[in-house]
């Protein structure tokens, strides 16, 4: 008998399933659920609690504050026409629309649901938007490739969960392709070290 060989003994252990199979115990959530009126109460019994009024009104002043900032100083830049639209005209209609919905929201969402009181999830919202200041900060200085190998690590490592290298690789490629769609085939003046 070889050492590479199974005997008879191991092989009907190794073909035979393991009685204690733990993917029976997987379950997803709604598998308790056998109607979607059930499944509706399960998902509302898990959701988190409301947020309240006040924290709407606040929402949607601070959304209407950016509005209105971004409209301002989107005019300063001059808007230009709709033919031939300058600097200021497309962050000129993406702030208008944000200030007009703000708006809506405030008169229109007291009719709707509340929204979510803040969890110790909504932190990863503030750390992708300080993680994208930063890449926004360095980009003139350095390029896009090394402050987008950063932002794409921390958004796929710390904000993704993805594996340490799945995040280096992902990291990579996506930087990788950027490059050659935007420096190399587009030829943009996207400041960039190679």
């Amino acid at each position: 008998m070889s050492m590479t060989s199974i005997s008879q003994t191991d092989r009907t252990t190794v073909d035979k399933p393991d009685e204690r199979d733990d993917r029976s115990e997987i379950r997803a959530v709604g598998d308790e659920a056998d109607t979607p009126e059930e499944l509706l109460a399960l998902w509302e019994e898990e959701a988190p609690d409301p947020a309240g009024g006040i924290a709407n009104l606040v929402a949607c002043a601070l959304t209407l504050a950016f509005g209105v900032a971004g409209m301002v100083l989107s005019w300063n830049l001059s808007l230009g026409s709709l033919t031939d639209p300058a600097p200021g005209f497309f962050p000129f209609v993406i702030s208008l629309i944000t200030a007009v919905l703000s708006v809506a929201q405030l008169i229109l969402g007291r009719r709707g649901g509340d929204g979510e009181k803040f969890s110790r999830y909504s932190v990863t919202v503030m750390w992708g938007i300080i993680s994208l200041l930063v890449f926004v900060a360095l980009l003139p200085h350095i390029g896009f490739e090394i402050p987008g190998l950063l932002l794409s690590f921390v958004w796929m490592k710390w904000l993704g969960g993805e594996s340490w290298r799945s995040a280096a690789l992902y990291s990579v490629l996506t930087v990788a392709a950027f490059y050659l769609i935007f420096v190399v085939a587009l030829r943009t003046q996207l400041p960039h070290l190679f």
